[in-house]
């Protein structure tokens, strides 16, 4: 018997997220799920790789014990990392979809009624449509979210590791922030903010840190390209520590030499607007309403701010591309999905174009609890000069 050491949870979190899983495929009437999305994947087995732009698929039936079909390198992750037994893998000179079709007849799964995630980045239309060609005799339904449904809400086993990546994001914080000085480059704080997310127990994040200066500051989702920063200038850092694949995000602002009063006005804004969040953020509150509470605050400004994005979203467990859970659930107009305890979202009332050419940006990383919501973060909220 496997002894599961290599397993980030007991075992039987991971048997109560299968049990789940397959409640909510009964209520679907779905006989089988086809799960390809690398985080429902880690969700639900552990199972991580960096590979995952070949085919892997875990496979649930209702009754049966469920199996993986992947690629055979990315196979030897599976008995250190998973509590998955049965594998059926394919070779470089293999075919993934011709695989899993025999492995489905294998265990006598191919007439049921197949859920499949639609939507999921790694599965392919092309790959998609070869399916269901190849499987003439099974129905497809598209089960993208089944998954999601179990993984908005954290246990609390996963806060605990979201507590291990807070401490990673605020060590690459106030490195960065302490770096900050005229005629450094943003390579050098990059360098300085990996080395202390990584010395403080972080592992590769699924985003690297957004780092820049001047008016580079206002380009959306840009990192460091070796500008030099310069005097009077607004630096911009924002932060996704990660420990065993669950991610906090921070955004903070430094600005080098003689604040302008309308930074100081921006600050006093951010900070505000930061505070109206933990003050409002509540089990029953929508998000919708939450996105307003900020938006309606930031508006009223007179230095030409805007909130030019959703006010948040839902993070977790993340691979690249993105940290971003927000396809679970936004911060954003016309969202009226209710907060719940331990729901865990990156809060981001940033202020883009004040004064015309610069960025005013706080953010926190909460949990949503039993009355409220609390921040994962003891990093200052304000903004650092140097």
């Amino acid at each position: 018997m496997r002894d599961h050491e290599g397993l980030s949870f007991p075992i039987e979190e991971y048997r109560a997220r299968i049990d789940a899983l397959r409640e909510r495929m009964a209520r679907r009437h779905i006989d089988v799920a086809l799960i390809t999305s690398p985080s429902n994947l880690f969700y639900l087995t552990g199972h991580q790789t960096t590979g995952y732009s070949y085919f892997q698929a875990l496979v649930v039936p209702t009754e049966q014990e469920p199996f993986m079909v992947m690629r055979l390198l990315e196979e030897t992750n599976v008995r250190p990392r998973t509590w998955v037994e049965i594998t059926r893998p394919y070779a470089d000179t293999g075919d993934a979809i011709q695989t899993l079709w025999h492995t489905l007849r294998e265990f006598g799964l191919e007439r049921q009624v197949i859920g499949y995630e639609r939507n999921s980045y790694f599965f392919p239309a092309y790959q998609q449509e070869r399916m269901m060609a190849t499987f003439p005799s099974g129905k497809f339904v598209d089960c993208y979210g089944i998954v999601e449904d179990g993984r908005i809400i954290k246990s609390d086993a996963e806060i605990a590791f979201m507590r291990r990546a807070a401490r990673s994001t605020e060590a690459g914080m106030q490195a960065g922030l302490e770096a900050v000085a005229e005629g450094v480059t943003e390579n050098d704080l990059a360098a300085v903010v990996h080395y202390a997310m990584f010395e403080a127990g972080g592992e590769y994040p699924a985003v690297a840190p957004y780092i820049t200066s001047g008016p580079r500051c206002l380009i959306g989702h840009a990192t460091w390209e070796g500008r030099t920063v310069g005097r009077s200038e607004c630096v911009f850092l924002e932060i996704g520590g990660c420990y065993r694949r669950y991610h906090t995000a921070m955004m903070r602002t430094a600005w080098t030499g003689k604040v302008p009063d309308v930074m100081r006005q921006a600050e006093a804004l951010s900070q505000a607007a930061v505070e109206k969040v933990l003050e409002t953020a509540r089990p029953g509150i929508t998000s919708a309403e939450l996105d307003h509470a900020v938006r309606e605050l930031i508006s009223r400004n007179e230095f030409g701010a805007q909130l030019i994005t959703r006010a948040g979203y839902s993070i977790g467990i993340a691979f690249p591309p993105s940290w971003d859970e927000g396809y679970m659930l936004s911060l954003k107009p016309g969202d009226n999905t209710p907060l719940e305890e331990n729901m865990t979202m990156h809060v981001i009332p940033w202020l883009h174009g004040v004064d015309g050419d610069k960025l005013m940006a706080m953010s926190e990383t909460i949990r949503i609890t039993a009355d409220g919501c609390e921040s994962f973060f003891d990093q200052p909220r304000q903004l650092w000069v140097s």
